[in-house]
């Protein structure tokens, strides 16, 4: 099972992802080993979704990434 991720930090910055083991993952984010999130703050997951094949997921974690993903997740984050 893979999961697609999005994390927001204490700035309200967003970070897009994909992975098998979302735990592992995000001990990963949090404890600075990774690079593009290293910088950022207290880091929480705001949305995930899972898919059973990985091309499916990367083409989703792809999607997210654009500028009509972005309006997609503005709209199902909103407060």
């Amino acid at each position: 099972m893979y999961t697609v991720y999005v994390l927001r930090d204490s700035m309200g910055r967003l970070y897009k992802g994909l992975t098998n083991n979302l735990q592992r993952r995000l001990q990963e984010h949090r404890s600075g080993q990774t690079k593009s999130t290293s910088h950022m703050g207290d880091l929480r997951v705001v949305y995930t979704e899972e898919f059973k094949e990985f091309a499916v997921a990367r083409s989703r974690e792809v999607y997210l990434k654009t500028a009509a993903g972005r309006r997609f997740l503005k709209q199902v984050m909103r407060p």
